[in-house]
Formats: C-alpha cells, sequence, structure tokens
C-alpha cells in the first residue's frame, strides 16, 4: 500500500513519462494484461490511456488492471491511468520515501 507522500512523488515521475500503452474498444485482455505486467516488470512505473471507444469507465480499467498484475494505481486523471509495481529484479529500482 502506497502513502499519499509516495503517490505524489510517483505522480510527479509519471508527469514526465510519455504514454506507453492505449486501452481500445476490445477493453482489457489477457494479453494486455501480460504486456502490462512486463512493462511494469522493466519500468515499475507506466502511463496509459483509455481510449473513448473503450466504453469502459478509467477508474475500472485501472483496477482491473492493478488486480490482474498485482500492482498500485497510483493515480487515475481524465482519460490516463498511472500503475506501480516494485520490480522484482531490481533494474530499475524507484526509491520511495
Amino acid at each position: 500500500m502506497l502513502t499519499s507522500k509516495q503517490r505524489a512523488q510517483l505522480r510527479s515521475m509519471a508527469s514526465k513519462e510519455d504514454t506507453i500503452m492505449q486501452v481500445g474498444k476490445s477493453g482489457v485482455t489477457e494479453p494486455m494484461v501480460k504486456t502490462v505486467s512486463d512493462a511494469l516488470e522493466a519500468r515499475e512505473l507506466i502511463k496509459m490511456r483509455v481510449l473513448e471507444n473503450s466504453g469502459e469507465a478509467v477508474r475500472d480499467v485501472a483496477e482491473q488492471l492493478a488486480a490482474a498484475t498485482d500492482a498500485e494505481v497510483v493515480a487515475v486523471i481524465g482519460k490516463c491511468l498511472i500503475l506501480y509495481r516494485e520490480s522484482k529484479n531490481k533494474k530499475n529500482k524507484i526509491e520511495l520515501c
């Protein structure tokens, strides 16, 4: 569980990052969950966008992906969501306060 201070730190880090994935009309699928999990392992912090044609609420998509990948929802801002999961390999370790 992230504290509010850690969430703020991660939000500020994510603001500089590009959106790396999009959720489209097919919604959250098994291949997408695998891709998101791989991205979290490599980067620890990812930013995604939910497209208008997805038909799902951004918060719902964030919760589904977080539950499926064992990640934390850092923030949901508009159509963007930010996920964080500590890397098992500790390659890109993000130091949380």
